[in-house]
């Protein structure tokens, strides 16, 4: 099975990789066109863009002036490991073996507004660009338009290495919407994760996040190959909950308070 997952806003370049081992991003160049059209941004646009403050938009003007297209580890850091949101909080990737780690990049794509689909062990300069971000560009209004079916044929590409008989989406809707799944030679699992509050069961987004990561990272320490293995997932107190569940909606559940 093939496991695709979200990236995160905050960034990690401070703490020193756990590997050395490092592969380079397949779509450098369409990466370097992207920068090319934000270096024409000023930071007072970029914060406009993208909506946020205007130290956050001067830190990325300066990351997109220093962006390279070589990639070493001087100026770069593995995907999986320079990401630090919710969703690799419950990964944990430093922690990860190497055998692990191996899985993970066999087993794992994150997408990205700026790479495309990066294998965990990519490496990765820093950036902000949320793929929702209506970026105009020669394709289009958006980062959709660009990267137009790019990814799902990448995607595509790894199934068939694999054999993968499904593509799970451990990925938010913004971030899954740059896949078409009617391209994909395989179907795709959503797994869903509730916790129950006020008195029912709803996906409050900072557990879903983490429980996204925690998912890959069961996968990833068991060496799973086949999606109906992913059923048994039952870290931090999920279950998979059948009855509510479909044939491509997977849903697990928590009940921590009585």
């Amino acid at each position: 099975m093939l496991i695709v997952l979200s990236p995160a806003k905050t960034l990690d370049y401070e703490t020193p990789a756990t590997t050395e081992i490092s592969t380079k991003p397949d779509f450098i160049k369409r990466s370097a066109e992207l920068i090319s059209i934000l270096r024409e941004y000023s930071p007072d646009q970029i914060a406009s863009l993208m909506h946020i403050s205007d130290p956050l938009a001067a830190l990325n003007a300066n990351r997109y002036a220093e962006w390279s297209s070589k990639f070493t580890l001087k100026n770069s850091k593995q995907a999986m490991l320079a990401f630090n949101g919710d969703v690799y909080e419950g990964l944990n990737a430093a922690s990860l073996n190497d055998k692990q780690l191996a899985y993970t990049q066999s087993n794992i794509r994150i997408l990205s507004g700026l790479y495309g689909s990066l294998r965990p062990l990519d490496l990765m300069q820093p950036y902000r660009l949320e793929m929702g971000t209506k970026l105009a560009n020669p394709a289009g209004k958006d980062l959709y338009a660009f990267w137009g079916d790019t990814v799902t044929h990448a995607l595509n590409e790894v199934i068939a290495e694999q054999k993968s008989s499904a593509l799970i989406n451990l990925a938010s809707e913004e971030y899954f919407k740059v896949v078409k799944p009617a391209l994909l030679n395989v179907p795709v699992i959503t797994p869903v994760f509730q916790d129950w509050k006020n008195g029912q069961y709803k996906i409050i987004s900072f557990y879903a996040k983490r429980a996204r990561g925690l998912m890959a990272r069961y996968a990833a320490v068991k060496g799973l190959v086949r999606p109906q293995a992913l059923k048994s997932f039952d870290v931090d107190g999920y279950a998979y909950d059948e009855a509510t569940s479909t044939e491509r909606s997977w849903v697990f559940r928590r009940r921590i308070n009585s």
